[in-house]
């Protein structure tokens, strides 16, 4: 008897799957359909309204040279210039080490003891408190060096970032079908190749978003730079010096006394905003591009 269904068979077939849902399915399928977009939007609610918030205090104080103007000078564009300038140290430093430590638990070494204790201190890494990182990071950097500086500051920032980058790279890999590896094995891949040429250009997508959620809390603390990069009303002179970004100034604005100045707590949150958007936007046109190429 052939494995093939015949035509009457398949024009069974084709009909059933032409047949439209019983009533009964249907109204439960809209229901859930419906209910999923109604605890969508509860759950968007609260961010929605802190976003509509900071957005309706901060931005009719917006001007074009808070964009190109030091903090002496009535701007926020030292601020922005070291917040940029200390992300990109702390990314430097945490993204190969991150993506290389998740790609070595997922693919190289699963169950060891090295594993273990990688894993463990990993754990211990993504509990600890900010404040603690730049205890850490002042007693590492800016003791050695004797000054604050924006070294400190990235250094800060790049052990805040590494337990969340290694630990979505080894989750994102985990979720690449097994049998992608055993296709690249058959095709005679070697274990190298198959990791870097087939696992980790599939999960790429995966370790991206994990690189844009470590950016993201990064360029938002506050704890670790007033420990290491202090703070600066001008434009640093070196990479060496003390160092103004947009977390430390929010904290500076809210504990100012004049109300005036004190509001502008809200302006300085959305070019906060933009900027860890712009991060995420960046990183997901990298991303998309590498995976085409």
């Amino acid at each position: 008897m052939s494995e093939y269904p015949n035509s009457e068979q398949s024009d069974s077939l084709g009909a059933e799957l032409l047949t439209p849902l019983p009533s009964g399915r249907l109204l439960f399928s809209y229901g859930m359909n419906g209910l999923s977009v109604v605890l969508s939007l509860l759950a968007f609610l609260p961010l929605g309204s802190i976003l509509w918030e900071i957005i309706a205090r901060g931005f009719s104080a917006l001007s074009p040279e808070m964009f190109y103007l030091p903090l002496i000078e009535n701007g926020f564009a030292n601020a922005i210039l070291g917040t940029i300038l200390m992300v990109g140290i702390g990314a430097c430093l945490s993204i190969p080490v991150g993506i290389m430590t998740g790609i070595f638990l997922s693919e190289f070494s699963k169950t060891n003891k090295l594993t273990k204790i990688v894993r463990f201190l990993n754990s211990i890494l993504t509990g600890v408190p900010s404040i603690v990182v730049g205890m850490f990071a002042y007693g590492a950097i800016v003791l050695l060096t004797k000054q604050f500086s924006a070294i400190a500051g990235g250094f800060a920032l790049g052990v805040i970032m590494l337990p969340v980058i290694v630990l979505t790279t080894e989750e994102a890999l985990k979720l690449i079908p097994t049998h992608q590896r055993l296709a690249s094995a058959a095709l005679g891949g070697t274990k190298y190749q198959t990791t870097f040429r087939i696992v980790t250009k599939a999960a790429i997508p995966g370790i991206t978003t994990g690189v844009a959620l470590a950016i993201a809390r990064a360029s938002g603390e506050t704890a670790p730079l007033l420990f290491t990069a202090l703070f600066s009303q001008n434009w640093s002179d070196s990479l060496m010096s003390p160092t103004a970004s947009l977390p430390v100034l929010i904290f500076n604005l809210y504990n100012n006394p004049d109300p005036e100045v004190n509001k502008l707590v809200w302006t300085t949150a959305i070019i906060l905003l933009a900027l860890v958007f712009f991060f995420s936007l960046a990183s997901r046109l990298l991303s998309r591009k590498s995976k085409l190429g």
